[in-house]
């Protein structure tokens, strides 16, 4: 997020773990929870732990600014002309394969959160032809691997049928990208009124889309409210970098390395 004299830098896994702090939050009389609990929240929680390695040494844009997602960005993927999508389409590969490896289902959520990013929500008309054929090899890859994942899911003894099923996953798959947008939304100090991208499971078995309302700064109203509380606050880190424009990525690393790490918070609530 841009401030007056620089920059709140949040590093992908941290957003990722405020994702996973609302899916464990989630569910109420109306809403339905996640099962099997651990290995939802485990996928959400997780799913950007691939960009660990990138975040830590940051890069720049061609206009030297940092390239970091930002309001303009929130429900589309874009500007893919400002990065190297090799190197992109490799920590999104990561990303997934380093979850799926020690839990498949798990995997498979992050693995359906990515193959959407890239099919739904890019850009395409942003990317040089020869990025499309890097990105069309990416994502034939990904239906492959999926395919395993699913596999391994059905032999898995330790879930059950209704677990196993398509709808279920399709579920729980929804409810990652609804955290993660909700933790977007808060990341970038939303304050437009915004959906959390799928209508969202039931207890009696429907579904509902929910609403976002920016009530302040990083404080929004959920309708209809899908948790137990009637108020909730959640902490996470950021770092707050100094300086508009970089002259290089190693400039902006050391900037990023010594910026002071603040703590944030997002405050949802079900009334105004």
């Amino acid at each position: 997020m841009e401030t007056e004299t620089g920059w709140q830098l949040i590093t992908h896994p941290n957003h990722a773990r405020l994702a996973g702090a609302f899916a464990a939050a989630w569910g109420n009389e109306r809403f339905r929870r996640p099962e099997p609990r651990e290995r939802v929240l485990h996928g959400i929680a997780s799913h950007d732990d691939g960009w660990a390695a990138r975040d830590a040494a940051p890069s720049i844009t061609r206009l030297g600014r940092p390239s970091a997602f930002s309001t303009e960005l929130v429900g589309k993927y874009s500007a893919f002309e400002e990065i190297d999508i090799a190197d992109y389409l490799a920590v999104r590969d990561r990303a997934v394969r380093i979850i799926a490896e020690r839990d498949p289902y798990a995997g498979l959520l992050v693995a359906m959160h990515t193959y959407n990013l890239l099919t739904e929500h890019a850009d395409r008309s942003t990317i040089a032809p020869e990025g499309l054929v890097l990105l069309d090899k990416f994502l034939a890859a990904q239906r492959v691997y999926q395919g395993v994942l699913c596999e391994a899911i059905a032999a898995d003894a330790g879930l059950s049928t209704e677990e196993k099923s398509e709808q279920r996953i399709v579920e729980h798959f929804r409810l990652l990208q609804a955290c993660d947008n909700l933790s977007l939304l808060a990341c970038v100090a939303y304050d437009r009124p915004a959906h959390l991208l799928h209508p969202l499971p039931l207890s009696d078995g429907g579904t509902a889309e929910v609403r976002v309302e920016a009530l302040g700064v990083r404080e929004f109203r959920l309708t209809p409210w899908p948790f137990a509380e009637a108020e909730l606050v959640f902490q996470f880190p950021a770092r707050r970098v100094e300086g508009k424009l970089f002259s290089s990525s190693e400039e902006l690393t050391a900037a990023f390395r010594t910026a002071p790490v603040e703590e944030m918070s997002v405050r949802l609530r079900t009334m105004a």
